[in-house]
């Protein structure tokens, strides 16, 4: 995608990048999750709505685990940033508690009620919450991994393009020791002209360069692995192969999901058996 984008045509480039119609089985997919994580949240031991910040999103769920090595793994929403909520991906805390990895669960405002710059800064926010009381928790500070999807992919790149000890003296600037991004927006030059999109994201050219990971440098080289469902659009399977071109220097592998669509991708972040599963585990460490 960098350069000229290959799709042209407004009204393809907005039909490629429009998952739910793409998927016209998402309330399904929907559904399900909320369920399953309403079960979650009624069964673990969890500490819901820990607030990061003083603005109405910014909040976050805590699922603790009782054994492993104070790993933590804090997982971003998607919705184009303008839709889902985090209390839609707590089914995904029961895998990652058996595996010993502590899931933090984080929430954002979503647009046009706030900008993308805005959200981008509530992450950094709960970045260093996350950090600051990681201990009170019993997480260890340096066994911090950041994931998401879709847009919360997005966002999980730029938490790795942060200089952390410039935006809060107290941070290291190894912050986070590695990142997962899935299914992910890299290069957000296209979005101002998907029209579906442009009414709630109000991006232009300068702020779309400003926001895309893939024209950053990541802050240090801990590692970032991606992952784009096989059966997704073109669009997002040439968005997922930028960010590894471009970082090349912290590329630590594309995890492969054939057969998933956009939104069956993640569950493959609840099941430890999928591919998803364990090469979060590797990016981990936890298979060592």
């Amino acid at each position: 995608m960098e350069g000229k984008t290959r799709v042209n045509a407004p009204d393809t480039l907005s039909r490629e990048y429009n998952n739910r119609a793409l998927v016209p089985e998402h309330p399904q997919f929907f559904a399900r999750w909320s369920e399953s994580s309403a079960r979650a949240r009624g069964t673990m031991t969890c500490y819901l709505e820990r607030r990061y910040g003083d603005m109405p999103g910014e909040t976050l769920d805590l699922f603790p685990a009782r054994k492993g090595d104070g790993s933590c793994m804090m997982f971003i929403h998607g919705g184009y940033w303008r839709s889902l909520d985090k209390r839609d991906f707590s089914f995904l805390a029961p895998a990652w508690i058996d595996a010993g990895v502590s899931l933090a669960v984080v929430n954002y405002d979503l647009c046009p009620k706030v900008t993308m710059e805005e959200i981008v800064r509530q992450m950094l926010r709960a970045s260093r919450w996350l950090w600051l009381h990681a201990e009170q928790y019993g997480m260890d500070q340096d066994r911090l991994y950041v994931c998401g999807h879709s847009a919360g992919g997005h966002l999980a790149a730029m938490m790795m393009s942060a200089l952390w000890p410039v935006f809060d003296a107290r941070l290291p600037k190894d912050l986070w020791k590695g990142a997962l991004a899935i299914s992910g927006l890299y290069d957000l030059r296209p979005l101002p002209h998907i029209d579906f999109l442009q009414p709630d994201l109000r991006l232009d050219e300068a702020s779309a360069l400003r926001l895309s990971p893939a024209f950053l440098p990541p802050a240090t080289r801990s590692p970032v692995m991606t992952c784009v469902g096989g059966d997704e659009s073109s669009v997002f399977h040439r968005q997922n192969a930028l960010l590894g071109e471009r970082w090349r220097a912290a590329f630590a592998g594309d995890i492969a999901m054939p057969g998933t669509h956009h939104f069956s991708v993640v569950d493959g972040l609840a099941d430890p058996s999928s591919a998803l599963f364990q090469g979060a585990c590797r990016l981990m460490k936890l298979d060592r």
